[in-house]
């Protein structure tokens, strides 16, 4: 924890001087079993940018992004932009491992759910996770949510470890940043 309050003490100011905005991006996100609550995030982006989407619903993510700010870009590819979610970690709202965060939506009902995004909420969602690690955004929407599956229906301290020395080899090798996908819709 001392090294995220530090991290947000030297970042904080660079990204208020790009953009005169809000250190965080606080989004509502779905956790275990579908409950909302607020994920902490640095923020990347300039204020008010648009919500790009990729066709099958996932966030638009490339290296010429004009709505990432110059301190996003580094935030991002360093995935230092994460490091406040072990805030989340230690509010119990999520784990080291676990699902990617998605997007909460009043009008969706776990019930109604396919099978691999049923499982995918039936744990808390991580900081990092299989998905993120072996892909993180160079797949669908999809696909994530398969191996959200996989991940849920396989936990383990193995597979934990695997996939956070798996999330340190795809940081330091900037591998997947961006999305496969060309398709931007708003």
């Amino acid at each position: 924890m001392p090294f995220v309050l530090l991290e947000i003490l030297i970042l904080a100011p660079l990204i208020w001087i790009t953009d005169r905005g809000p250190v965080f991006y606080n989004a509502t996100r779905a956790g275990q079993n579908y409950k909302p609550y607020k994920m902490f995030k640095l923020r990347s982006m300039y204020v008010n940018s648009p919500d790009l989407r990729n066709s099958d619903g996932s966030t638009y993510s490339s290296d010429d992004d004009a709505r990432v700010t110059p301190i996003g870009r580094i935030l991002r590819k360093a995935s230092l932009d994460e490091f406040p979610q072990l805030i989340n970690v230690l509010l119990g709202q999520m784990s080291l491992v676990g699902p990617r965060p998605k997007l909460w939506r009043s009008d969706r009902k776990v019930e109604e759910m396919d099978e691999n995004r049923r499982k995918s909420y039936s744990v808390k969602p991580g900081v990092t996770g299989y998905a993120q690690a072996y892909y993180r955004n160079s797949i669908t929407q999809e696909e994530k949510f398969k191996w959200d599956a996989y991940y849920a229906d396989n936990v383990s301290l193995w597979l934990d470890i695997k996939i956070l020395w798996q999330t340190v080899i795809s940081v330091a090798c900037r591998k997947n940043i961006n999305t496969a996908q060309a398709d931007k819709s708003e």
